[in-house]
């Protein structure tokens, strides 16, 4: 972002700006997602997206970024009601917050935490923009499972998790190239590898 909001009108501004941009993401996609489309969408002159952002590009990462956050607070309601140092049920909240996100949140099934939006062949997965994306992911449940588990966030529960993130990725975006809503066989294999995976690491 060029700046960030400091009142609360231009706060409130840049709110429609991404939610213009997320629903217009749904409805046709990054490649005809233009900055004038988002303005007129926001009901806001084009000079107040630019006044905020560069590119489209620099608009669809903050939406990724405002995702992040939003997911990393939906994840931390969720762990405040299990029992601490439940490792499994907090595994369930973060897969099922992420299947939740990707199903009703505007834009989400588009660029979720920072996919790669550059075309690429059918099956390619994330690029360089993705990946990165998957180590802010990390990063930010890697400190809240931390608090969760009563221990401190060190590089080898940052490891573990990052691991975790990456082949759960790799996973739900098998499964929502099967179904559109997430096939529901490669969900529940997904939860399964996970809770093996991370249980000779928590236990």
């Amino acid at each position: 972002m060029r700046r960030a909001p400091v009142q609360r009108r231009s706060a409130e501004r840049l709110t429609r700006i991404l939610d213009a941009c997320a629903a217009l993401l749904d409805e046709a996609g990054y490649e005809q997602l233009t900055t004038r489309a988002v303005a007129s969408r926001a009901g806001v002159p084009i000079g107040s997206v630019y006044r905020f952002f560069d590119n489209k590009r620099a608009l669809v990462d903050a939406l990724a970024r405002r995702n992040l956050d939003r997911y990393a607070e939906r994840v931390t309601d969720r762990f405040a009601a299990l029992e601490a140092g439940d490792w499994r049920g907090a595994v369930d909240v973060v897969l099922d917050e992420y299947l939740a996100m990707k199903r009703t949140v505007p834009g989400f099934g588009s660029v979720d935490f920072g996919a790669d939006l550059a075309p690429t062949a059918p099956g390619r997965g994330r690029g360089a923009a993705g990946k990165n994306a998957n180590q802010q992911v990390a990063g930010r449940l890697t400190v809240l499972l931390a608090g969760h588990l009563g221990r401190g966030p060190d590089a080898s529960l940052h490891r573990t998790v990052l691991v975790a993130v990456e082949a759960a990725d790799a996973l739900l975006q098998l499964a929502f190239r099967t179904d559109a809503a997430g096939d529901p066989g490669i969900v529940a294999e997904t939860r399964t590898l996970l809770r093996a995976y991370l249980a000779g690491a928590l236990d």
